[in-house]
C-alpha cells in the first residue's frame, strides 16, 4: 500500500523565511496526506556546513523520508551520500535527499526548476552570450539548465576563480569543448558589455537573500539589452532586480525555481504527481508579491508573465 504520511525537512542556513514548509505542506493537504515539514536550521544550531551528514544520518535515523538541501550545504552533503543519481553526480551538488530502504540517495531538482522557470518566464531571451556570476551549488545547477535550454557559450564568474575554472571544466565535459569559460570578477564590465541584446546575467550567488542584502555587482554594469535572471526568491525582489527593472532589463525571479523544483522534490519525496499550477498559486500567495505572478517582474522589456 502507499504510504499517506511523510516527514521531510530542508537543513540549511539563515533559512528560517523558507516557504517550502508551506508549498509542500499545502499540496500534501490538497492529496490527503499526513505531511510534516521541518527546518534544520545550522545557524540556529550553531553547527558548520561541514556538520550536514551528522544531521543527514540523524534525520534517517529518526525516521525522516526525504530532506531538501541548501545553502551552504549542498556540494558538502556530497561525501555522506550511499548514491547519486547522474545529474546530482554530474553537478557535484545535491539538493534533495531520498531515504530508500535505509540509503541515502542524492538527488538536484534545482537544474530543472530553473530550467522550467526561464522557459515559462523568458521564452524568447537571447541566449548567444551568459554570464553567470556565483559556481556553488546553486550555479552549477542553473549553468547546466541554461546549457541545456539552448545557451551558445556560458561564462562563469567567481570570487574564487579556481571554482569558476572547476565548474566550467565540468560544464565542458558535460556540454562539448568551449561551451562554457570562466572568468576573475575584473571581467565583468566587458563581458556584460559584450552581451549587450546577445543575452543576460544569471545570478547565483547568496547576495540579496534576507540575510546577505545589497547588489552582486557595480549598478553601473547594468543595461537595458539585457535579461536579468535571479535565483534569489526571499526577498522576491531583490535589490539587483529592483535595479535592473529600473533600468528597463527583462527579468527573471526566483519564485518560480524555488516553486519547480519543490515540485520535483515532492514527487521523489512521494511518488505521486504533485500539481504545478496549484503550487505556482500559492507560491504567490504566500510570498505577498501584490502582482498576481510568479516569475518574470513587470518591466517594459519582460518578454512574459506567468499567470
Amino acid at each position: 500500500m502507499s504510504k499517506d504520511s511523510y516527514l521531510v525537512g530542508l537543513i540549511g542556513s539563515g533559512i528560517g523565511p523558507s516557504l517550502s514548509p508551506a508549498l509542500h505542506e499545502r499540496e500534501a493537504d490538497r492529496q490527503g496526506l499526513r505531511y510534516l515539514y521541518r527546518i534544520i536550521d545550522i545557524a540556529a544550531l550553531g553547527v558548520p556546513p561541514e556538520a550536514v551528514g551528522d544531521l543527514v544520518r540523524a534525520a534517517r535515523d529518526l525516521g525522516f523520508d526525504g530532506l531538501n538541501i541548501t545553502h551552504p550545504c549542498k556540494q558538502h552533503v556530497l561525501r555522506h551520500l550511499d548514491a547519486l543519481d547522474p545529474q546530482a553526480e554530474a553537478l557535484g551538488a545535491v539538493n534533495t535527499v531520498v531515504f530508500e530502504d535505509g540509503s541515502t540517495v542524492g538527488h538536484n531538482t534545482d537544474v530543472t526548476g530553473f530550467a522550467a522557470s526561464f522557459a515559462r518566464g523568458l521564452p524568447d531571451a537571447p541566449l548567444e552570450r551568459v554570464v553567470q556570476l556565483g559556481a556553488g551549488g546553486a550555479g552549477a545547477a542553473v549553468a547546466h539548465a541554461t546549457l541545456t535550454l539552448g545557451a551558445e557559450r556560458v561564462t562563469v564568474v567567481d570570487a574564487l576563480p579556481e571554482r569558476a575554472a572547476a565548474l566550467a571544466d565540468s560544464l565542458n565535459h558535460h556540454f562539448g569543448d568551449g561551451r562554457a569559460v570562466s572568468a576573475t570578477p575584473d571581467r565583468l564590465p566587458d563581458l556584460l558589455a559584450r552581451a549587450d541584446g546577445l543575452g543576460g546575467l544569471v545570478h547565483a550567488t547568496p547576495t540579496g537573500m534576507a540575510a546577505h542584502p545589497g547588489l552582486p555587482l557595480p549598478a553601473e554594469l547594468l543595461h537595458p539589452g539585457l535579461w536579468i535572471a535571479e535565483v534569489v526568491y526571499r526577498p522576491l525582489e531583490t535589490e539587483l532586480l529592483r535595479t535592473a527593472r529600473a533600468l528597463g532589463c527583462a527579468t527573471l525571479d526566483g519564485g518560480g525555481m524555488a516553486v519547480f523544483q519543490a515540485v520535483d522534490a515532492f514527487r521523489l519525496f512521494t511518488g505521486r504527481e504533485p500539481d504545478s499550477a496549484r503550487m505556482l498559486a500559492d507560491f504567490t500567495e504566500l510570498a505577498g508579491s501584490g502582482d498576481g505572478a510568479v516569475g518574470p517582474t513587470s518591466s517594459p522589456r519582460t518578454v512574459a508573465n506567468i499567470p
